[in-house]
């Protein structure tokens, strides 16, 4: 299989994208590390498990240094290498330049940036001493093209864009292969919850499908299909690219 015995580390893997990318790497003969801030991710670890697959579940909030250096040396303790490292994790909280608080502010940038470079400093130690590896952030098309009401997430994850081809003009000479996938909206449990409890759910729904061409949301199994090929060997040629998968958003 494709990434047999390839050893992935994924943060946020608790749900939506992240568990998406745990599931998918797994079918792919992977022995996936599943992280989360709470124990959600424990149970996609154990359903890998239930399904014949290699897991580990490595709770931990990745925007403190101390628990992302955890997180990745239980995965070497455990596996002996990491193969390829996945920076999903990501909170979104609302607000615009005048009603953004400092606080929202501070705390979106340490878990979309500051984990993102803790986790992602802390691999490349790792991959360099072993001869290389790949590393994925996931971004959004909010780092892109902006969106109103997301000031904090719109700025983090541009940075994170930013850090993908500082990171790839870097390290590929030390064969570490460094891409990121943009995402448009997805259909994740947590935009479920969202729309649910709007005024009008049927009309949130319409207005979210509006904002794709295609018109619909993506699915997190799509998202992850993206991850997949940027961790492949498919992608031996790739470094620094930002893959928009989005339904027509960034046209």
């Amino acid at each position: 299989m494709e990434f047999q015995d390839k050893v992935i580390l994924i943060t946020g893997a608790g749900a939506g994208i992240g568990a998406a990318c745990a599931r998918a790497f797994a079918q792919k003969g992977a022995k996936v590390v599943c992280n989360s801030v709470s124990e959600s991710a424990r149970q996609v670890a154990e359903d890998i498990h239930g399904n014949g697959g290699e897991s580990l579940f490595a709770q931990g909030d990745i925007s403190d240094r101390g628990d992302a250096d955890r997180v990745l040396g239980l995965a070497v303790q455990t596996y002996g290498k990491l193969d390829v490292l996945v920076n999903n994790a990501g909170i979104v909280l609302g607000g615009t330049i005048e009603d953004t608080t400092f606080e929202d502010f501070q705390k979106t940038w340490n878990v979309n940036v500051m984990g993102t470079f803790f986790m992602s400093q802390g691999a490349v130690k790792i991959m360099k001493k072993q001869g290389g590896g790949r590393i994925v952030h996931v971004s959004s098309v909010a780092g892109i093209k902006g969106h109103t009401n997301r000031l904090a997430y719109s700025a983090s994850k541009g940075a994170v864009i930013a850090m993908t081809k500082a990171m790839a003009l870097e390290l590929c000479h030390y064969n570490i292969q460094v891409n990121c996938v943009c995402p448009g909206t997805t259909l994740t449990p947590s935009l479920r919850e969202r729309i649910r409890t709007s005024p009008d759910p049927e009309l949130a729904m319409k207005q979210f499908c509006g904002r794709q061409p295609m018109g619909r949301l993506g699915e997190p199994e799509e998202i992850a299909q993206a991850v997949l090929f940027a961790a492949s060997e498919k992608a031996g040629f790739m470094t620094g690219s930002i893959i928009s998968i989005d339904g027509g958003m960034t046209m």
